[in-house]
């Protein structure tokens, strides 16, 4: 009995290390590239969630046609140590945005580095090129 309750317990402790490294797993940057674009645009949205923010607004390209673009950030808690909350960003309010990192799939969508607000205040983390 004593023999049986030890396995049970060593299959346990096994069952659960295995468990534990996928639930901190975290997706590295493999889907963006190093190229840097800053985009002039009105935010549509100012999404305030888990694992990480996201900024929407339009810009115009060339042709003067509406494009949408996702703006990726940092988590909550990451951002707020750089003054950057859930009202930092109000729909319809004009943004420049800078992002490092663009999608190598060709989608407008890229990882934040800094915005400039339209009165020129600008938040960032601080670690823009």
């Amino acid at each position: 009995m004593k023999n049986r309750i030890s396995v049970l317990v060593f299959i346990s402790l096994v069952l659960f290390l295995l468990w534990i490294p996928p639930t901190f797993a975290h997706h590295g940057n493999a889907a963006y590239d190093e190229k840097t674009v800053t985009v002039k645009g009105t935010v549509t949205e100012w999404r305030w969630t888990n694992p990480h923010t996201f900024l929407k607004f339009d810009a115009r390209d060339e042709h003067g046609d509406v494009v949408h673009w996702i703006g990726e950030w940092n988590n909550p808690s990451t951002l707020i140590n750089f003054g950057i909350t859930i009202k930092s960003f109000k729909v319809g309010e004009e943004v420049t945005v800078t992002m490092r990192g663009m999608a190598k799939s060709g989608a407008n969508l890229g990882r934040v580095s800094k915005v400039v607000l339209s009165d020129g205040r600008e938040l960032s983390m601080g670690d823009e090129r």
